[in-house]
């Protein structure tokens, strides 16, 4: 598979970590090469709801939500986010691993922080289609902490990387986590 398509979008961004349990890698596009974190408990092929791994595997990129204010560059289909916004987390809820509106009933994360860390969000097509119960939920494409901290089960770049990473992503995009 090339990297590049006549569009200019790269097919597979690929996030490898640097060691067997590290929780710090390098996620790659084609020539660009950007530091990254996963999960607190590094990555996993089992995944499960609230372990703290990265799902290892490859999965497409949906879709991205941005803060008012923030423009996402690129091709991936985008939406400015609501106060409201929220992710179901509750393995036995029928809205189990997607886009809620908050208030909601069933435990949640809200996709509105104070912490910056969801200002750009990228949807990763993990567990989405024939959602699997206790298989994992919200699991993103994220800015990452300033202080160098790993996710709750996401990938993270900086501000400034995602910013670079964007724009090489269109609709066919996948990453590969290994």
């Amino acid at each position: 598979m090339p990297l590049k398509s006549l569009s200019g979008t790269v097919s597979i961004l690929h996030a490898r970590a640097l060691s067997a349990g590290a929780r710090r890698g390098i996620l790659s596009a084609g020539n660009l090469r950007v530091t990254c974190m996963f999960g607190r408990s590094g990555r996993s092929s089992l995944k499960r709801e609230g372990d703290g791994t990265t799902p290892r595997g490859v999965w497409p990129l949906r879709r991205v939500l941005v803060r008012p204010g923030i423009r996402a560059p690129g091709r991936l289909p985008s939406r400015v986010m609501r106060r409201d916004d929220g992710w179901c987390d509750d393995p036995n809820d029928r809205n189990y691993n997607l886009l809620v509106k908050l208030p909601y009933s069933a435990s949640h994360e809200a996709l509105w922080r104070e912490d910056e860390l969801y200002d750009i969000v990228v949807v990763l097509g993990y567990n989405d289609r024939s959602r699997k119960r206790r298989a994992g939920s919200a699991v993103f494409l994220h800015l990452a902490d300033a202080k160098g901290g790993p996710t709750a089960g996401c990938i993270a770049v900086s501000r400034r990387d995602m910013m670079k990473l964007l724009p090489l992503c269109g609709q066919r995009t996948c990453i590969k986590v290994w």
